[in-house]
């Protein structure tokens, strides 16, 4: 089951990979289903709202993910992400973070000072306020899909290259990069839906590694929606696949209707 909880964590910063700013707005949703098979373990869901930070109008992202039926009497899963992003530089002025995945759980707010380089970190199970030092335009984890959802190279990477950033998470700043591995025509609930395919991985010490085997379909259009997420088990996969949007920029292309 921890897999279904890599799962949300992935699924949460995923709605990210468009070309400029005209990807998104407010009011784009999406609800993910996690499922192994035909049994169904959870839902995730992402959402673009309007606030304002620092008398600046930015966005709200907020991603929540929760297990259903017997997944969740075995392995609970309630998460809550958000991040507050500039609209025009797409750095984060601030995170909350709260989760409970089988009993661990995490509730925390960052807030970003990005001319200092720091980040203020109050962590509210444990009680306790750091600031650590990062780097230059950092992102947190949901921030960071949001700020490549704009990179200008992102649909002309070619195979087997890389996107590489700063991202903080748990209290540290690690090497983010996503892999492109191809594309490929998916067929979904919705039709077959032109995609690219990535694999993240995360630096530990000098080594990125690959994470639990996840491959993500990314829509490859102007939307650049994410279109399922499969991690691989022992026997067989675990993926969380999308099943709702609204409120999408620009229209969603299917090149075959079922």
């Amino acid at each position: 089951m921890k897999k279904a909880a890599l799962l949300f964590l992935l699924l949460i910063t995923v709605t990210s990979f468009a070309q400029k700013d005209s990807a998104f707005t407010t009011g784009e949703w999406f609800k993910f289903r996690i499922h192994y098979g035909i049994v169904n373990a959870g839902y995730a869901t992402l959402e673009v709202k309007e606030a304002v930070k620092n008398n600046k109008k930015v966005f709200h992202i907020m991603g929540n993910g929760y297990t259903t039926g017997m997944t969740k009497f075995f392995f609970k899963v309630e998460d809550d992400y958000q991040s507050y992003i500039d609209k025009q530089t797409g750095r984060p002025y601030q995170f909350v973070r709260k989760i409970n995945e089988g009993g661990y759980k995490k509730n925390q707010e960052g807030f970003f000072n990005q001319t200092k380089k720091t980040v203020f970190v109050k962590d509210y199970e444990k009680n306790t306020e750091n600031t650590f030092s990062v780097p230059e335009n950092v992102q947190d984890i949901v921030s960071s899909f949001y700020y490549l959802r704009n990179h200008p190279q992102i649909d002309k990477l070619k195979e087997g290259e890389s996107i590489v950033i700063d991202m903080f998470f748990d209290d540290e700043t690690f090497k983010f990069k996503l892999k492109f591995l191809g594309r490929e025509d998916l067929k979904t609930k919705f039709g077959t839906i032109s995609t690219m395919i990535f694999r993240p991985y995360v630096q530990a010490g000098r080594v990125f590694k690959e994470q639990e085997s996840l491959t993500v379909w990314i829509s490859d259009d102007e939307n650049r929606l994410p279109i399922r997420i499969k991690a691989s088990l022992a026997v067989g996969s675990l993926k969380a696949d999308l099943d709702e949007f609204k409120g999408l920029k620009n229209s969603f292309k299917i090149k075959v209707k079922p």
